[in-house]
Order: C-alpha cells, then sequence, then structure tokens
C-alpha cells in the first residue's frame, strides 16, 4: 500500500481531491495534508510518502523548491505539480527539480486520477528495474570466476549457452567439459557448494523472477526460455522455492 501527501494552500483543492479520487482503487492507504512548502517538507520527514502532488504557488517554499528538496532526501519519491503554467522554461524547471507529472489548471477528478495512476505506474517500475538490478548482480556474485581449477568460467559459459535447453544435464555438461561424470559432480559440488541440479533449478527460478519482473511474457513463455519442458512444473517448482506462484509473485510486485 501506497503513501500520498497532498501539498496545496488551498483547502478546496485538498478536498476536491480527497472527495472525488478513489484512493483504494490505487492502493493509496494513507493520505497526508499541508498547506504549504515548509509543512509539507515537515510532513515529508516524518512519514516520507511514495507519491506527492503539490501545488506550483505555495507560501513560504514553492513546488519547484519543495520537489527539490524531497528528492534529495528520497531519490526514488514520485511527484507530480498542479500549476497553471504551461510553457518550455517551466517544463524545463520540472524536469531539472526532479518532478515526474504535472497537471495544467483548472484540475478534474479524471486529471488527477490519470496523474496518480501515472505516479504508481512509475514507482512499479523503478521498483521492479531495482529488483532485476539486485537478482542480477546476485546471479553475477554466484558466478564469481575465481577458482584453482579454472573451470568455473567454463561451466558459468556452458550454464549461459544452455539455460533454455531443457535436456542440458550433468553428464551433457561433463561431455562438453571433456570429464567424467563423477569428476564433475564432486568438483561442481566444491565450487559452488550444492549439486548440478540443486544449482540449476535455483539459477533457472532467479531467471524467470528476472522475466517476471522486466517482461510481459507468459509463464509458458517463460518456462520455456528458462528451460522448463513443463509450465506447471515451473510454477510448482517456484512456489515451492518462493511461498508466490509466478502470477502471485508478479502482482506483488506490482502492487
Amino acid at each position: 500500500m501506497y503513501k500520498l501527501l497532498l501539498v496545496d494552500d488551498e483547502a478546496i483543492i485538498i478536498r476536491g481531491i480527497r472527495s472525488f479520487v478513489d484512493f483504494d482503487a490505487l492502493s493509496i492507504s494513507q493520505v497526508y495534508e499541508a498547506s504549504n512548502g515548509e509543512a509539507a517538507l515537515d510532513i515529508f520527514k516524518t512519514h516520507e510518502p511514495d507519491f506527492i502532488l503539490a501545488d506550483i504557488n505555495m507560501p513560504k517554499m514553492n513546488g519547484l523548491e519543495f520537489a527539490n528538496a524531497v528528492k534529495i532526501l528520497k531519490p526514488n519519491v514520485k511527484i507530480a505539480l498542479i500549476t497553471g503554467y504551461d510553457y518550455f522554461d517551466y517544463a524545463l524547471a520540472a524536469l531539472k527539480a526532479g518532478v515526474d507529472d504535472y497537471v495544467l489548471k483548472p484540475v478534474s477528478k479524471k486529471d488527477i486520477q490519470q496523474t496518480l495512476q501515472k505516479l504508481i505506474e512509475k514507482k512499479q517500475q523503478a521498483d521492479n528495474a531495482i529488483q532485476v538490478s539486485r537478482l542480477v548482480h546476485e546471479l553475477i556474485k554466484n558466478a564469481d570466476t575465481a577458482d584453482d581449477t579454472g573451470y568455473k568460467v567454463k561451466i558459468h559459459k556452458e550454464i549461459e549457452d544452455n539455460i533454455a535447453n531443457a535436456n542440458f544435464s550433468l553428464a551433457y555438461l561433463a561431455k562438453q567439459l571433456a570429464l567424467s561424470t563423477s569428476y564433475l559432480s564432486s568438483l561442481f559440488k566444491r565450487l559452488y557448494g550444492q549439486t548440478f541440479q540443486e544449482y540449476m533449478m535455483t539459477i533457472r527460478l532467479e531467471r524467470a523472477k528476472i522475466l517476471l519482473l522486466s517482461t510481459p511474457m507468459k509463464i509458458y513463455e517463460i518456462a520455456s526460455a528458462v528451460g522448463f519442458d513443463d509450465p506447471n512444473y515451473l510454477s510448482a517448482s517456484f512456489k515451492r522455492k518462493f511461498m508466490l506462484s509466478p502470477n502471485q509473485f508478479r502482482e506483488k510486485a506490482r502492487e
């Protein structure tokens, strides 16, 4: 659930927004109010809302100054300004201040609803990008190529080349590396701290998470892309490891 801060020195504007916006439909559970930039900054420091909808013309601190201040405190906060100005210099100043969107006066119910929806979508995209980056970083870290045999680089390359190959096996990998299956089995366990089968399941499920977060691919398409013949097996394995089905994971990420 999200938190929203409304900032406007005209109380009627805030009352109007509160009355006609369906906050529940937008998953907004907390709505804070302020009548000027300085008060809004104090509220922001205390509650750290996810979204801000603020008037450009406010006493004590205007909307652009306020946007600059909160972006320093929380760079990923999403901000939309309500303004009567529609010209290039203003748009450029708003962009430099880190403003994500702006609404031209007079505002309507549709304007506000659409603007908040845009902010939510931007936040979801940014959050997904962070998660994908974190997952990729973990995969790279787990594929650290430092080992005393020189085989880890070769193993990593074979895994990358065969991630979508449902028939990729320890025996197949051993043949590619010109090693016996038994020797590779013990070598793999020493290098990765788990068996080949355990490691491949982990890698494939982590790749599935990345695709769920970063693409609109269907579950059967993701299953094929990460080496599962049966999408139901992917779903069951995913739920067993992460306690959520692939679709539940994707929905939770969106929320």
